[in-house]
């Protein structure tokens, strides 16, 4: 009997403290309740509970979480039933209000996300329905926000996975949207065909610009060679210029040194003069000046005969 009766303490002595020892694994509380009220929260690691007396009534996870929203049909400001699945993402933050503030988070959390999507759908077109997930998502995380934030959970994202309009509809959507790539193709190979005739009436313009540009310059070059040629010509005509008088200045100083001056030189004038107006088909003028010297020609002559004498 005694064998027995140690047997049976030692066992309710193990678990009694299997029953005091609780092992919490990381990123997870409980919530222990002594008596039915709550007591604290059992942090990650080993927690010695009172046995009988404390009582742990639920564990959460303090990572983040997603929950699936079933399909939701709903319809649009402009009468279209469109059915939207969406998923959230969420993390208890509050592990005392999740389990005392709503009795299933996750099934208020799928209620409001709904009742929050069809009031927004219901103020949008179908188009701008298609077209703005992300404003559906924001608007139902901010919805969300508020009524959640007393829960002790905070709704990290929503998301629009995917809107299914009707079938009509989508047929209709399908040849609208080949007609519009259509009606693209169209305007872009019109907008080609546009490009190509600008470059080209472009190129054109610019190979008449060069041309006349290129005439512009052969021109001005040509110019430029005439003038060069002109002041050279007029240079060289200048030059022979001064050359001759250069010589007939040097003829004259010659005349000079040899004894004949301005009167002997006038003399011989009138006796070449007189033998070119010898012949009987000659007429000569004979300037007003050249006849005032006439009546020199007497000195002259007694000048002559004096030096031959």
């Amino acid at each position: 009997m005694g064998v027995w009766v140690v047997l049976i303490i030692l066992l309710i002595v193990i678990v009694f403290a299997a029953m005091s020892i609780k092992i919490v694994p990381q990123q997870r509380v409980g919530v222990v309740e002594r008596l039915g009220k709550f007591n604290r929260l059992l942090t990650p690691g080993v927690n010695v509970l009172v046995p009988v007396i404390d009582h742990v009534r639920t564990y959460h996870d303090l990572r983040i979480q997603q929950a699936n929203v079933p399909p939701q049909t709903v319809i649009t400001k402009d009468n279209v039933q469109v059915q939207i699945d969406t998923i959230i993402f969420y993390q208890v933050t509050g592990p005392e209000q999740a389990t005392y503030g709503i009795s299933d988070y996750v099934y208020g959390v799928r209620n409001i996300s709904t009742a929050t999507m069809r009031q927004i759908i219901g103020k949008m077109e179908l188009d701008e329905t298609l077209s703005g997930r992300e404003k559906i998502s924001t608007d139902i995380r901010m919805a969300l926000d508020e009524a959640t934030e007393k829960w002790g959970v905070r709704i990290e994202r929503v998301e629009v996975i995917d809107i299914q309009p009707p079938k009509d509809i989508q047929d209709a959507m399908d040849k609208q949207m080949k007609a519009e790539r259509s009606k693209r193709a169209i305007v872009l190979e019109a907008e080609a065909a546009k490009q190509d005739m600008i470059l080209r009436a472009e190129g054109d313009k610019q190979s008449k610009i060069l041309k006349a540009e290129g005439d512009k310059e052969a021109r001005i070059r040509e110019a430029e060679g005439l003038r060069q040629a002109q002041e050279l010509e007029a240079l060289g005509e200048a030059k022979a210029i001064e050359a001759v008088a250069a010589a007939e200045k040097r003829r004259i100083e010659l005349l000079r040194e040899g004894g004949l001056d301005e009167q002997v030189l006038t003399y011989r004038s009138l006796e070449a003069l007189k033998d070119i107006a010898g012949g009987a088909a000659n007429k000569v003028f004979i300037p007003t000046k050249a006849v005032e010297t006439l009546g020199s020609i007497g000195a002259i002559g007694e000048m002559l005969k004096g030096e031959r004498s």
